[in-house]
């Protein structure tokens, strides 16, 4: 694998694109680019919510997936928010993400949680098959200026 393709595209909006390894070590890489992207534009979105649930998303590709492809992290900042996609090898939809289970998680259960939290924080999340696998994917809207924590 060559080094990280990182890049930012010049428009209103901005973009990152990562690939991460096939490991737990992706989850707390994805955090900081995430975050940063989001510091570094001075952008609205809720840092700390994009945070978690990249943080979910990364784990749920690194879990439910064989192999050790590469996964990838892409991140767009766009006027009114931002999204979030990790591309994965599965073309297999997390079915939970957009068809939810009726019953509630067991307290008791170590996951089982991710989904739902992305499902509760997020403006609007789903997935869509790729040439390679799947993306899955949210958007956060863009938090009012006095809003935000100082």
């Amino acid at each position: 694998m060559n080094g990280p393709a990182l890049y930012q595209r010049p428009s209103a909006s901005a973009s990152w694109r990562i690939a991460l390894p096939h490991s737990v070590a992706a989850v707390p890489v994805a955090r900081a680019l995430v975050r940063t992207a989001l510091a570094e534009l001075d952008h609205g979105a809720d840092c700390d919510t994009a945070e978690l649930l990249t943080a979910e998303l990364v784990a749920n590709a690194v879990e439910h997936t064989v192999g050790d492809s590469p996964i990838e992290l892409v991140v767009e900042l766009l006027p009114g928010g931002c999204q979030v996609e990790v591309h994965d090898p599965d073309p297999m939809p997390p079915y939970e993400l957009t068809w939810p289970s009726d019953k509630e998680p067991d307290v008791w259960d170590e996951g089982g949680r991710g989904l739902l939290l992305i499902r509760a924080l997020s403006s609007s999340c789903g997935h869509r098959p790729t040439i390679s696998g799947k993306a899955v994917w949210f958007r956060l809207p863009a938090v009012p200026q006095q809003r935000r924590p100082l």
